[in-house]
């Protein structure tokens, strides 16, 4: 008998496989992630709020960059270690309510984030002797504080429509967290309306900013072309290779993701947006970027010479 959502179904996590050798390897592996995406975001946030040079627009979304991406791997990566480590593939209908409307919220924020660091780089390389009217403090917290309300408040409408779904049994999901597009093709409902809803909330999310990024990124290109000497080209470019890298990886793997027709594949690349990119941020940002290293730099030298 199909059990609605009203009498709490369960979800069983299932991306790897069971075996407990397998399970370790997989729990060292994701502890190791976890690890080095905390330590290393949390570096950036600290120099940023630190270091008085790096009090401009451009570290001001990139530290809410990484505070946002501490928050999305907390979301998702504790219940795999607890899954890897335990055993236990259950997971309550609350709690994964609880995930899908983070992973979705944190997920809309990261996009918008990306849009504010295109549209700061565009105006940096595009008009740079406007550059500190138009991106005042007040133009960067109207950037990115609606952002954070409008993710949060609009990420409540999945869980809601999930709600409304019918589930057979224990709910067998081929992921490592509740991932909307997973849960619904686990119901037994009909939910082509559904799907017209996500698909106008990825139009939202995902087609919009990156038309933005992808116009910004055109004009800067433009703009780069137009100078003479190869130096400056390669110095104006440098200064949003990093942001530029991070979109790719971004947008590329999640726009595969759901074009993706194979369960092994999706889980491949949600792993990779969910993981990897929150990861890779802090050394991308901080590996390409001068006022980064130097910032490191001066840290390490003022702690050795006290």
């Amino acid at each position: 008998e199909a059990t609605n959502v009203t009498s709490e179904p369960r979800f069983f996590i299932f991306a790897f496989s069971t075996s407990e050798n397998q399970r370790l390897i997989i729990l060292t592996v994701v502890l190791g992630i976890y690890l080095v995406t905390l330590t290393g975001n949390l570096l950036i946030i600290s120099l940023i709020c630190l270091e008085p040079r790096l009090h401009t627009p451009m570290y001001f979304f990139l530290c809410n960059l990484s505070a946002l991406d501490i928050l999305y791997v907390t979301t998702t990566l504790p219940k795999l270690m607890y899954v890897c480590h335990t055993g236990d593939h259950v997971m309550s209908y609350t709690s994964c309510m609880v995930q899908l409307y983070f992973s979705c919220a944190f997920g809309s924020i990261e996009s918008y984030l990306m849009t504010s660091m295109a549209i700061d780089r565009y105006v940096a390389i595009c008009l740079p002797l406007h550059y500190s009217l138009i991106m005042s403090k007040k133009v960067c917290v109207l950037l990115v504080f609606p952002a954070w309300l409008v993710s949060l408040v609009n990420a409540s409408i999945l869980p809601c429509l999930v709600h409304n779904l019918t589930y057979f049994g224990l709910v067998l999901l081929k992921s490592f967290y509740c991932e909307v597009k997973t849960i619904m093709n686990a119901s037994t409902s009909d939910i082509s309306s559904l799907k017209n809803t996500l698909t106008i909330s990825i139009i939202y999310i995902g087609a919009i900013p990156s038309f933005l990024i992808l116009a910004s990124y055109v004009r800067i290109i433009y703009t780069i072309l137009k100078i003479k000497s190869s130096a400056g080209r390669w110095k104006i470019f440098s200064s949003c290779s990093s942001h530029l890298t991070i979109v790719v990886l971004c947008y590329g793997s999640a726009i595969t993701f759901y074009l993706s027709k194979s369960h092994e594949q999706e889980i491949v690349l949600s792993f990779m947006f969910v993981t990897l990119v929150p990861m890779l941020n802090p050394f991308v940002f901080s590996l390409r970027n001068r006022d980064i290293t130097q910032a490191i730099r001066r840290r390490i030298e003022r702690r050795i010479t006290s």
